[in-house]
């Protein structure tokens, strides 16, 4: 990832409180070279995807065909998945997006924007809402917007 990335979301990660902190588990891609078998390489990553979850998860992926939910609803969503003790995965594809085993795997699926975005940019925004949502749950400051 370029530097903008790691350090935004760092940023975001860093402003959380100890309990919410989220740990990154990266699967890097396969080489995508010209007449390369694009079907495997899908399956094969999303094989390595659901091999790297923590057991009883519950699993979100984000798909652009998913659910659509604005801030304060993910911030309800965030304080349920604190009570609920269970760890929490979200899951982003690769450049053809996740594999249909992973697709099926999740419990939900949650769509950023209608939008496609590149990997980068949901890391990124996917972090900043996660604050947000955090600072919504707690009625901290950060978040401003929609309030009446």
């Amino acid at each position: 990832m370029p530097d903008w990335v790691r350090e935004a979301s760092e940023e975001y990660r860093r402003r959380m409180p100890p309990h919410l902190r989220w740990r990154l588990r990266e699967i890097p891609p396969q080489r995508r070279g010209k007449g390369a078998d694009v079907a495997r390489l899908l399956r094969d990553e999303g094989e390595r995807i659901l091999a790297a979850l923590p057991k009883d998860c519950y699993a979100i992926a984000l798909e652009r065909t998913g659910d659509s939910i604005d801030s304060e609803a993910l911030a309800a969503a965030l304080t349920e998945w604190m009570g609920a003790g269970r760890d929490v995965a979200l899951l982003i594809g690769g450049p053809e997006g996740l594999s249909p085993e992973c697709l099926q795997r999740a419990d939900k699926l949650w769509s950023l924007s209608a939008l496609t975005l590149a990997h980068p940019v949901v890391r990124v925004v996917l972090a900043e809402q996660l604050y947000r949502a955090w600072s919504i749950a707690g009625n901290r400051p950060y978040h401003r917007g929609g309030r009446r």
